[in-house]
């Protein structure tokens, strides 16, 4: 007989989510104000959170800050071809390049979900492959499949198993910029293609999680599919900096 564990209380919940957030900041209008204010909510925040994520040209200020006000071990993530997925494995490799120069530890690439959507897989792959190399060893390899724009489940597998084929470390679900971000059904999707490849890529929900009841439903996810031991910073994360004010509220509920 199968043991169903037990909802963690929310405080536990919250500490679980908080130490597996990516907070933010990735607004066209960004200014340093804005991005300072992100250092500082990490800073303040009852536990760290996983990283900061910003657009390259805020890297350096993000890990300055970091380096001298901490919170220590803290990963500082930049975007490329973002949001728009642009097919162009060049531009990919220049951004990538350049963000790992500026101090950033993760790249989030956008895989060219059009161009897979259009049957050119071979440009998708291209893209990835580029991305790749550019990372090395130096940075994490996380890839935006853009869930919401792939029409059908065996979409989201096959832009998974691509990803998966070409070295990503994490599968992310949305850049948060299209019409719909993740979904627990995408989410389900991608973790089954992780596990089919025996469970050493990460995962990572973004776009339209905003609540930690949120959270919980894809941590639980995670449970179910791949163990309950399974899901750690190293190996999951929640791309939500709206979550922030209700996860310091719980654990810092009398």
């Amino acid at each position: 007989m199968d043991v169903v564990p037990l909802p963690l209380p929310p405080i536990a919940l919250a500490r679980r989510v908080l130490a597996c957030l990516d907070l933010t900041r990735l607004g066209e209008d960004d200014e340093r104000a804005r991005i300072e204010d992100l250092c500082e909510s990490a800073r303040l925040a009852p536990l760290p959170p996983a990283a900061l994520c910003v657009y390259p040209e805020w890297v350096a200020t993000v890990r300055r800050r970091l380096d001298r006000d901490g919170p220590a071990g803290v990963a500082v993530a930049s975007v490329v071809n973002f949001p728009d997925g642009a097919a162009d494995p060049a531009r990919v490799a220049r951004e990538t390049r350049r963000a790992i120069a500026a101090g950033a530890s993760e790249i989030d690439v956008v895989l060219p979900w059009r161009a897979l959507c259009d049957g050119d897989e071979a440009a998708a792959r291209a893209v990835i492959a580029a991305c790749r190399e550019a990372c090395g060893a130096r940075a994490l390899m996380k890839v935006i499949l853009e869930s919401g724009e792939l029409g059908t489940a065996l979409g989201v597998r096959a832009a998974s198993l691509l990803a998966l084929d070409e070295g990503a470390d994490f599968l992310k679900t949305s850049t948060g910029k299209a019409r719909r971000g993740a979904t627990p059904e995408a989410a389900q999707v991608m973790l089954e293609s992780i596990a089919a490849r025996g469970g050493g890529c990460g995962f990572k929900a973004a776009g339209g999680v905003r609540t930690l009841a949120d959270a919980a439903r894809y941590l639980e996810l995670a449970d179910a599919t791949l163990g309950p031991d399974w899901a750690t910073p190293r190996r999951f994360r929640i791309g939500a900096s709206e979550l922030l004010g209700e996860l310091v509220r719980t654990l810092e509920a009398p």
